[in-house]
């Protein structure tokens, strides 16, 4: 590369003859030959129109052109260095940088939000973005439209790192008034009442518990499809209608909304979300930052022995079931 007819890729040579005053010695420091680097001296020599290095008796001694060079080369170098060659070192106290999350809001509510407090008190400078989960985003990630992704397994890509958060598992909520669930929910109730679903995006993506139930020809009568998980809550309230919930989310909605939980009837496979960053950033030290304490914390968050309604409020649950190969397009 050139700048103003200067080889850019002189400035190291020159930096190792202005310091050695030898040839021979500054061929050794930069890996050259001696015949190379006596070549290089020549081209310095040709754009400097100075000798820069000279034999007085035996030894080699620098020009006063060459005397003025040692300080600037070495400064350009350095600069090359301190900004390009390393990158700067990452101060959570410090950095103003924003990261752009892109999460459904089940898991904004029962992880994200606790992080991003957490987070905000090691790092009060950063901005942190919580993207809706809309289609493509594989692409996105690898566009750099946001700097990570939370989703279940089955929609993590393989080409992209990922580290794996929490499983959870599933409920059914409903209106604690409902008088169907005054008494225990059976298979049979289950499949007749009627449901709430949640689908995604313009694609109208299914859940993982849709998906799932419609590879095992499960059929519910499901009058709304809502936009959101805790959405949800508000379309079971007051009504006779039923929904599939997240456990975690579940226990949340439950302390301060009228909502009945039971345990599903059916065999459901538990959920396991993962944190996903583009191959790009796997030297960022701000995402590998982000990732441990994401990890961190979704561990804190595991839910405590507490029983609810006849549901075992346990920590993490044995999955009952495989998610399956990648699913772009379902959400957990």
């Amino acid at each position: 590369m050139r700048f103003q007819r200067l080889d850019l890729n002189l400035l190291v040579a020159l930096d190792a003859l202005l310091a050695e005053k030898s040839v021979s010695q500054a061929a050794d420091r930069i890996c050259l030959s001696q015949s190379a680097t006596s070549s290089a001296l020549g081209r310095l020599r040709e754009y400097f129109e100075d000798d820069l290095l000279v034999l007085k008796g035996r030894q080699m001694v620098l020009t006063p052109r060459g005397e003025e060079l040692i300080e600037p080369v070495r400064a350009v170098l350095e600069k090359i260095r301190t900004t390009i060659a390393i990158a700067p070192p990452f101060d959570p106290a410090t950095s103003d940088r924003s990261i752009a999350i892109a999460a459904s809001d089940y898991a904004t509510e029962v992880l994200l939000s606790a992080a991003v407090q957490k987070l905000s008190e090691e790092a009060p400078h950063m901005q942190f973005e919580i993207l809706p989960l809309t289609d493509n985003l594989t692409e996105k990630l690898e566009r750099g439209q946001m700097d990570l992704l939370i989703t279940i397994d089955s929609a993590i890509s393989s080409e992209h790192p990922s580290e794996f958060l929490f499983e959870d598992d599933y409920v059914v909520v409903g209106w604690d008034d409902n008088p169907a669930l005054k008494q225990p929910l059976t298979r049979e109730m289950f499949f007749d009442m009627e449901h709430v679903v949640v689908r995604f995006g313009k694609s109208r993506a299914p859940s993982h518990v849709e998906h799932y139930l419609n590879d095992q020809s499960l059929i519910r009568k499901e009058q709304i499809a809502a936009p959101s998980f805790i959405s949800v809550a508000g379309f079971v309230i007051g009504s006779n209608r039923i929904a599939t919930m997240h456990r975690r989310l579940a226990r949340r909605l439950a302390r301060v909304l009228p909502l009945k939980v039971m345990p599903v009837p059916i065999e459901i496979p538990s959920v396991r979300l993962s944190v996903q960053w583009s191959s790009a950033s796997c030297n960022d030290p701000a995402i590998e930052w982000m990732v441990d304490h994401l990890r961190d914390i979704a561990k804190e968050k595991a839910p405590s022995g507490v029983v609810h309604d006849g549901i075992d409020w346990g920590g993490d649950r044995k999955q009952r079931g495989a998610g399956g190969g990648v699913r772009p397009g379902v959400f957990g």
